[in-house]
């Protein structure tokens, strides 16, 4: 997902979001384990996109803090 059609989201939206890719990613590490073959790359662009949406929340998190938000 790119960061900017992240940015355009909704706080609830992109808690949704984190919660759907992380489900993901735990189903792809128990696929992984049981050796059934999955997509290698999906790996890394979950992971990244978990990275991006978190580090969203810590933007906005910080903008409201110092009362800029």
């Amino acid at each position: 997902m790119k960061i900017n059609e992240l940015r355009d989201m909704k706080d609830i939206l992109l808690e949704k979001e984190l919660l759907k890719l992380r489900k993901e990613q735990f189903e792809l590490r128990v696929q992984s384990a049981s050796g059934q073959g999955s997509k290698p790359n999906l790996f890394g662009k979950i992971r990244k996109d978990i990275a991006r949406i978190k580090t969203i929340q810590k933007e906005r998190k910080i903008l409201l803090k110092d009362g800029k938000g």
